[in-house]
């Protein structure tokens, strides 16, 4: 369906590291927008939740639009943004198209927004303690 490369978060490494041991940079601050920017509606919240749940993990699009009150387009509307966001991709076969969780860009987004198991959060500035 899209030829467009998926979100790669971060630099080089594993991953990214998180909010809490260095402020994010511009480039990755604007890799990250669109990503945040896509989980930030509703119904792309409730998609992705209902295709990273699925047992096997894959949906057909047919099972997804029952669930919204939305018509099939504006539900092929939420599931491109999600894909432009590099958190889900597709594949056609024959009438339907199947989706799928890109983990990749959901384990980044986890680990930037993660508090260290052992840390403590960073006393507020002007905090006076």
């Amino acid at each position: 369906m899209s030829n467009q490369e998926p979100l790669v978060v971060g630099g080089t490494g594993n991953c990214c590291p998180g909010l809490l041991s260095a402020p994010l940079g511009e480039e990755q601050a604007a890799e990250l927008a669109p990503v945040f920017k896509a989980l930030g509606d509703p119904v792309r919240l409730r998609l992705l939740s209902m295709i990273a749940s699925r047992a096997g993990g894959e949906v057909c699009v047919c099972e997804l639009t029952p669930e919204f009150e939305l018509s099939q387009p504006t539900i092929s509307h939420h599931l491109k943004l999600l894909r432009q966001a590099g958190l889900i991709e597709c594949e056609r076969r024959g009438t339907w198209v199947y989706y799928w969780l890109l983990p990749e860009t959901t384990d980044k987004v986890a680990a930037l927004l993660a508090r260290p198991a052992a840390g403590r959060l960073p006393e507020p500035a002007g905090s006076g303690t």
